[in-house]
């Protein structure tokens, strides 16, 4: 009996020193609620070329005390009545020395800007010119998904800018961003998500084995796993910090959710899995699936872009 009364104490020890080391990762969904994303004006460090109806420039604003950079389109003409609608754009994983602010994702930004929204695209720490370190992926520490946030308040302050009709775009990594940053801070209207990293813990580690190999110590997923060990044998842990455990916040705020079925780098079940726990928690999506496309939607770019675009012109 004795030795059973033991056992029992130690389980829930162990599953007491679970819950506090939940609650003490910076990725703690209640952890990074509680702490603030100001972010600051907006800087102009260059002006570029305009696009068709739009103006360009490359923009800061402060994170963590470090200067971020970021693409920013405007709409030329008088704003409507209250403001443009406007998107942050979340760009997906690229290697951070060979990101630059005005490649890739040129066609998206450029469809959204033609279509009357202004865009902040950030370049995230480390990125380009971005100050401090990168953070290797969103999966395994906050630091983008705080960048992110903070563009989010730094594009507020934006004059002409509808601080009403705001929402958030994003591919593969920057798809996960938009869920953590939607579950953190109710005034992001809408998401849409491209291939998005967006599955519970347990299909992450097993489904993305090649995204953080955890052989090194300094690896963020070798330190959340020393830190919470793999979920299947700590799930209330994986809970506090998984954006999917939270889908009941979102309080009817929509996702628009893209995928292909023939997508080699994140699985099509990732955004199944997510549509899966949004119709459990009553929230309103929509999952468009393309047969026999890529990662990037290439075959099916412009009714994705399409689509994207009345989204978020019903939804802001």
């Amino acid at each position: 009996m004795w030795s059973t009364i033991r056992f029992s104490l130690l389980m829930a020890s162990l599953g007491s020193m679970a819950c506090a080391q939940a609650s003490d990762s910076p990725l703690s969904i209640e952890r990074m609620r509680a702490r603030p994303y100001p972010g600051s004006a907006l800087t102009t460090r260059q002006t570029l070329a305009p696009g068709a109806n739009y103006q360009r420039r490359i923009v800061s604003y402060q994170s963590d005390g470090l200067r971020i950079n970021a693409l920013l389109t405007v709409p030329t003409g008088t704003p409507p009545k209250g403001g443009w609608p406007a998107i942050v754009f979340n760009h997906g994983y690229i290697p951070p020395q060979q990101y630059r602010t005005t490649e890739r994702y040129v066609a998206y930004v450029d469809a959204f800007a033609r279509a009357g929204f202004v865009v902040l695209k950030p370049d995230y720490r480390g990125h380009g010119t971005s100050q401090g370190n990168p953070a290797g992926t969103a999966y395994w520490s906050p630091e983008y998904t705080t960048d992110v946030l903070n563009a989010f308040s730094s594009l507020k302050t934006l004059p002409g800018v509808n601080k009403a009709r705001m929402g958030m775009w994003g591919h593969s990594m920057g798809g996960h961003i938009i869920l953590r940053a939607m579950v953190i801070n109710p005034d992001i209207k809408a998401g849409a998500i491209w291939a998005g990293v967006v599955a519970p813990y347990d299909m992450l580690f097993n489904d993305l084995p090649q995204w953080g190999s955890g052989a090194s110590a300094s690896d963020p997923r070798a330190q959340l796993l020393a830190k919470l060990g793999r979920p299947e044998g700590n799930p209330k842990a994986y809970q506090a910090i998984s954006p999917n455990a939270f889908l009941r916040d979102l309080r009817g705020r929509p996702l628009q959710l893209h995928h292909a079925t023939g997508d080699t780098h994140v699985p099509y079940s990732f955004s199944q899995a997510l549509a899966k726990g949004l119709k459990t928690a009553g929230q309103p999506h929509t999952l468009y699936t393309y047969q026999n496309d890529n990662h990037d939607l290439s075959r099916n770019l412009g009714i994705a872009l399409e689509r994207s675009i009345a989204f978020f012109r019903k939804n802001l």
